[in-house]
């Protein structure tokens, strides 16, 4: 491996008194903290840094362990995980303290008074129980009675089965003094009572006054290991295991976990002679996209629920509002309404008077069925009378002959009531269907009256009449089958009356308006009358203006000529000027004349300007006059058109 291109951290102040070693570092730990390299994800480890003792091999690692818990101390991985590649076969030495190292000042702990009744003998009992059972259960045969009276050996053997198996990597020397190391292990270990042993127990370990306080060192050992075990299988976020962290987490110990796998990665890796590790951080950030997956798909659900909801809003703000449709809905339900309870309140007259009638052919039924009863007694009497009797034949036949002659008009009269039932039954149907033919009679009625707004209260003056009429068809009197007003007397003048009130009101609305026909078209052709003379007064104000504009082009030849005889005027005065220089005095008397000519000259040229301009001004006052007047008279008419 070529280290020639890396640099070499140079060693420093060490608070914890340790020597640092010389690895080989990446060249990125020289660059500044401003720089764009890429960090890891989980950022740098969050442990506290733990005091790591010199071992035995000289060269020493750069990095601390960042497992600050003793229990998981050289226990949490294999053997040789972690360690700097070394040609030697040295041993790595444990995180604690060696040997040939001097023992650390004695804590306040260490003075800590046991509380534990060691010397009692069913406590000791139990404490034995325990070892042997723990023992056993580690894979160190031991036999019960052995701690009963144990020896040095024994004890030597089992103290270091139980720290080793609190630390496998304990470095035990066969070379060393047994005294020296247990003392230094159970510091190690944090015994609080390490103060009340002393190392000259430890040859005779089974004497009255050395076993109890030895054999509760064991028994916390025991417990220490039974605690360190229940705390390896807890699975608990704090033993860092990326094993038992669940695939969505929340847990601080949970980043810790994977940032220290990450790291420890990333250290081979670097131990083998490269500066970046793109597999490592890939593997992290994999392992974070995982995490997040489900968040991100529920994130993705949500976005497409809410772009449902909103392209729902949009139709729904794009769609009319369904208030109008409701309200028309509502009314036309009420008026269903209306004309379900009138329906209603119908078929329930109709079904009161259909029980009445039942319940009278109950009643004549019941009737008939009493004579029937009693014509049968009065047959089975008359029967037991003429048993009774002593008739003569005779008597007999001219009884039997009397009996076929009554049974003959029976028969008779029974084939007349057949053919009047008969009879009835056909007026029945027949009434049947006039009724019905009446009640639908009256229902038009009825509607034509709600669709006429005849119902009561009428208009003035018919305020006490109702027209309103009712079938009663149940009604055993045939004055009683109509209720409400008489038909001929009230209800037929009444509806004349309003016929002719109705006819008499719609003639008034047609003569008035025929009358309003008739003013329209005064006042159009009024309009039409106004609009001519209009055009004529625009006739004459163009014709005038032509005049104007005639008398300012006169005017302004007029001016021209003015001009260019006052022009020739100057020159004639300018001439007559040079003359009289040249003829003297003599010449002064027409200088005088011609500008008495030329004072005249521009005087008319005056009054022709100001005539000119009084007369446009005439006619501009006069055309403005008569706009007005026009505007003002079809105001006027408007004004009356809108009133009218």
């Amino acid at each position: 491996m070529d280290y020639g291109r890396r640099s070499t951290m140079q060693p420093h102040g060490d608070p914890y008194g340790n020597a640092r070693s010389n690895l080989p570092v990446p060249s990125t730990v020289k660059k500044s903290t401003h720089g764009h390299g890429r960090m890891s994800l989980a950022g740098p480890a969050m442990r506290a840094p733990y005091p790591i003792p010199p071992g035995t091999n000289p060269r020493q690692s750069l990095m601390r362990s960042q497992n600050v818990n003793p229990l998981l101390q050289s226990a949490s991985k294999p053997q040789n995980y972690g360690r700097t590649p070394m040609r030697s076969n040295n041993r790595r030495g444990s995180m604690w303290q060696g040997g040939s190292q001097s023992s650390a000042p004695p804590s306040s702990q260490t003075f800590a008074k046991d509380a534990r009744p060691l010397r009692d003998r069913s406590f000791q009992a139990k404490m034995r129980q325990d070892v042997a059972t723990f023992l056993i259960s580690t894979g160190y045969e031991v036999a019960p009675q052995m701690l009963q009276n144990i020896t040095g050996k024994d004890f030597r053997a089992v103290f270091q089965h139980l720290i080793l198996y609190l630390d496998p990597l304990w470095p035990f020397k066969p070379d060393q003094r047994f005294e020296e190391q247990f003392m230094q292990a159970l510091r190690a270990m944090k015994y609080p009572y390490v103060g009340q042993i002393d190392i000259k127990w430890l040859p005779t370990p089974a004497a009255m006054h050395s076993w109890p306080a030895l054999l509760g060192a064991l028994h916390w050992l025991v417990e220490l290991g039974r605690a360190r075990e229940h705390y390896m299988d807890s699975r608990h976020p704090t033993l860092q295991d990326p094993t038992l962290i669940p695939d969505e987490f929340d847990d601080i110990h949970h980043h810790l976990a994977l940032a220290f796998d990450h790291n420890s990665r990333a250290y081979e890796v670097f131990l083998q002679g490269q500066d970046v590790f793109p597999e490592e951080e890939k593997m992290l950030e994999e392992r974070y996209a995982k995490k997040d997956a489900r968040v991100f798909a529920d994130l993705e659900q949500l976005r497409e629920r809410l772009k449902e909801i909103q392209a729902e809003w949009e139709q729904l703000k794009k769609s009319a509002p369904p208030f109008e449709e409701l309200k028309k809905d509502n009314g036309s339900l009420r008026r269903d309404a209306f004309k379900f309870e009138e329906i209603l309140r119908r078929i329930e007259e109709r079904k009161q008077k259909w029980t009445r009638l039942v319940q009278e052919e109950k009643t004549e039924l019941e009737y008939n069925l009493a004579n029937l009863e009693k014509m049968h007694a009065e047959e089975q009497r008359l029967s037991d009378i003429v048993k009774v009797q002593n008739l003569s034949p005779e008597e007999v036949l001219r009884m039997n002959t009397e009996h076929e002659s009554l049974t003959r008009e029976l028969e008779s009269l029974k084939h007349k009531i057949a053919e009047t039932s008969q009879v009835v039954v056909r007026l029945e149907v027949s009434l049947t269907r006039k009724v019905t033919d009446a009640e639908e009679a009256l229902d038009q009625y009825t509607t034509l009256l709600s669709s006429l707004g005849l119902f009561p209260p009428l208009p003035s003056p018919l305020e006490d009449v109702d027209l309103t009429i009712d079938l009663h068809s149940a009604a055993s009197n045939p004055q009683g089958l109509l209720t409400g007003a008489d038909i001929r007397r009230v209800v037929k003048p009444t509806l004349s009356r309003i016929t002719e009130m109705k006819r008499t009101a719609h003639a008034e609305v047609e003569s008035e308006r025929i009358r309003v026909d008739d003013e329209l078209d005064q006042l159009n052709l009024e309009c039409e009358t106004i609009e001519e003379e209009v055009l004529e007064v625009l006739n004459k104000t163009n014709a005038l203006n032509d005049q104007a504009d005639e008398l300012r082009e006169a005017v302004q030849q007029e001016a021209l000529v003015s001009n260019a005889e006052a022009s020739r005027l100057e020159r004639d005065l300018a001439a007559a000027r040079t003359a009289a220089m040249a003829n003297g005095v003599g010449v002064k008397s027409r200088l005088q004349a011609l500008q008495i000519a030329y004072r005249e000259q521009v005087d008319k040229v005056n009054r022709l300007k100001e005539d000119t301009v009084r007369a446009v001004i005439k006619n501009s006052s006069d055309i403005v006059a008569f706009k007005d007047e026009v505007s003002k008279q079809l105001q006027y008419l408007r004004d009356f058109a809108e009133a009218n």
